[in-house]
């Protein structure tokens, strides 16, 4: 007696983890040109390499040192930084630029003309069925409050147009000299494990997150609490690096 037997071949389905990039605090335009230049050249180089090597970077906050988007009008420099961005773009990669305290003062030009997707405050993401929590990091610190008026009257839209009005050439000049300062209150600042970012960073991996990944303060972390990581990207001024999440996050030296 024949028996008819069919057989069901199980398939097995495989996840492929996406690659993901992240970088923060370049500070492209702080320094002498000499400097600058190699700076560029070497985003330029990774920009070029996240092509065929990663399905998504985050920008995760001051690509700039200064930013100050005219209507018609945008800074010199950084071209090719400009250009290797829309580049990337074209090429299938999706680009989030997160903007920081230093580069804020942007509008539609990175989205409509080189395809960015831009984020005024921290966003929460599931990357590789991991939940991550990605942000600047500014105005998190819980001994900011003077930086978080100040931020609330530099990104009032009433006042982004009034600075609008300004010749282009005095505006960049006062952008640039603003930055400066920023930068030396940040570097005096006292931050420590009780009232910088980290406790921020805390407060979410007790929600839920994976990883929390932030920069601002210049300062490379990763650290373990509870179930998640605190993540912090430092900056390309000292120590160029990005971070890769596959399986997992880690921190890679350029």
């Amino acid at each position: 007696m024949n028996h008819s037997i069919t057989n069901f071949q199980q398939k097995k389905i495989i996840v492929v983890s996406k690659t993901h990039f992240f970088i923060s605090d370049v500070h492209l335009g702080l320094q002498n040109k000499l400097v600058e230049d190699a700076k560029e050249r070497k985003l330029v180089d990774f920009l070029n390499f996240s092509k065929t090597n990663c399905d998504e970077l985050f920008i995760v906050g001051d690509l700039f040192d200064y930013w100050f988007e005219y209507r018609r009008v945008y800074q010199k420099g950084f071209f090719r930084t400009l250009t290797a961005l829309q580049d990337l773009v074209e090429f299938g990669c999706k680009v989030h630029f997160f903007i920081g305290n230093h580069d804020f003062f942007h509008f539609d030009f990175f989205e409509k003309e080189l395809g960015l997707i831009m984020y005024q405050k921290p966003e929460e993401f599931i990357l590789n069925d991991k939940k991550l929590f990605i942000g600047h990091g500014d105005g998190l610190v819980t001994n900011d409050a003077g930086y978080n008026i100040l931020k609330m009257i530099l990104r009032n839209k009433f006042i982004q147009w009034l600075y609008s009005l300004i010749h282009p050439d005095l505006g960049v000049w006062l952008a640039s000299n603003t930055s400066k300062k920023s930068r030396q209150y940040t570097a005096r600042k006292h931050y420590n494990e009780s009232d910088g970012l980290i406790d921020a960073a805390k407060s979410y991996i007790d929600k839920g997150y994976d990883y929390v990944v932030f920069g601002h303060l210049h300062h490379r972390q990763y650290y373990q609490y509870k179930n998640g990581y605190y993540i912090n990207l430092g900056s390309w001024i000292d120590k160029p690096c990005y971070g890769k999440l596959t399986d997992k996050f880690e921190i890679i030296d350029l």
